[in-house]
């Protein structure tokens, strides 16, 4: 073989593997929310639970308080003031709650929001049921406008014993340009 042929060659292996590698990469991209999705159901991680093993409710247990905490913060694009109205609450397991948050659009136009859900420790997303929440629609609000928002929600009676504390944080983004697109989030 001569010199021009056995550079014509490794070229084309180099080519071919290159174009391996960009495919599997795009591959590996396509692949990356569904494989996001499994791990947060997994860990529990942004309020995710597995449906397989959500606990049944099973009454009030008057014996045991929980304590609740809320935090919340907005992204670094958000013009929203974003806060709980309550920091902090004890809930028996199994009773029903409702707390309020408090939004108000500081900029001259008109925003639309998401608020994205985490609980710590992720096992105890498991047993936070949430029966109404904000959370689960996108906020509009019009420039300078101020609103409560609610969420209604039980802890499960099932939680388990050594889980006393749990924090509920809300993370607000603003999804007015998918709005406007008619995407979903």
């Amino acid at each position: 073989m001569s010199d021009k042929t056995l550079v014509h060659k490794k070229n084309n292996q180099l080519i071919a593997k290159l174009v391996s590698v960009v495919m599997l990469m795009f591959l590996f991209g396509y692949a990356l929310v569904p494989l996001y999705d499994v791990f947060c159901d997994i860990t529990g991680i942004n309020g995710r639970r597995f449906v397989q093993s959500t606990p049944q409710i099973s009454g009030l247990n008057e014996s045991r308080l929980i304590n609740l905490q809320f935090t919340t913060s907005v992204a670094p694009d958000m013009p929203w003031k974003f806060s709980p109205m309550t920091k902090t609450i004890e809930v028996h397991p199994g009773e029903n709650k409702v707390v309020k948050f408090s939004a108000t659009n500081i900029s001259p136009n008109t925003v639309v929001g998401q608020a994205i859900p985490s609980v710590s420790p992720g096992i105890a997303s498991l047993y936070l049921n949430k029966v109404e929440c904000f959370c689960f629609n996108r906020q509009e609000l019009k420039a300078g406008e101020q609103v409560e928002m609610g969420l209604s929600f039980f802890i499960s009676s099932d939680i388990p014993e050594d889980i006393n504390t749990l924090t509920l944080s809300y993370t607000l983004f603003n999804v007015t340009a998918v709005n406007q697109n008619k995407q979903p989030i």
